[in-house]
């Protein structure tokens, strides 16, 4: 397993904005390699959270990079909320990653993970938005996976880069 600083996954994750800056429409890469980064994202938030390091910073770093809430309404539909299930603005999206704002919120993204492992069921692009559904798989500091089923839909900023509309994710059902 490659180590990473936090500093250095933070960089990868904003080079990734960069390299999607183009004039091209969305490609089957492009959603995985926003994915990708996405993943790696919440594993540097954890990452500075377990090293004392500020990961609120890392954490608005990251809804900034990844999400539309700039110039887009975005559909956020959590994983672990219940009382206040949907997203819908910058700071309910960050209480959500780090804790804080709203009260169920434990900060999701502070667990840590060590790794998030995509499988994507089906993705459809068009031209200049994107929409993917499958499962993704948090890796606990135990090596343990939580899987998570997950629906994702993208639009392309100014600059070429997917920024998250849509993010719906939830545990699977289990029968009583």
């Amino acid at each position: 397993m490659k180590t990473f600083t936090v500093s250095a996954m933070l960089a990868s994750t904003l080079a990734l904005g960069a390299a999607q800056a183009s004039d091209h429409a969305i490609t089957g890469a492009d959603v995985q390699a926003a994915q990708e980064a996405w993943g790696a994202g919440i594993v540097a938030i954890g990452a500075a959270y377990t090293a004392g390091e500020d990961y609120e910073a890392a954490a608005r770093a990251h809804i900034e990079q990844f999400y539309a809430y700039d110039g887009h309404t975005v559909l956020f539909k959590p994983t672990l909320a219940s009382e206040d299930q949907f997203r819908g603005d910058f700071d309910e999206a960050l209480s959500y990653f780090v804790g804080g704002e709203i009260e169920e919120d434990g900060g999701f993204a502070i667990a840590p993970y060590t790794q998030v492992r995509w499988e994507n069921e089906a993705t459809i692009i068009d031209s200049d938005s994107a929409m993917a559904m499958g499962n993704y798989f948090f890796t606990t500091t135990e090596g343990e996976e939580v899987k998570v089923e997950y629906s994702f839909g993208y639009v392309q900023d100014e600059d070429g880069a997917l920024k998250i509309v849509l993010h719906h994710s939830s545990l699977p059902y289990t029968p009583n």
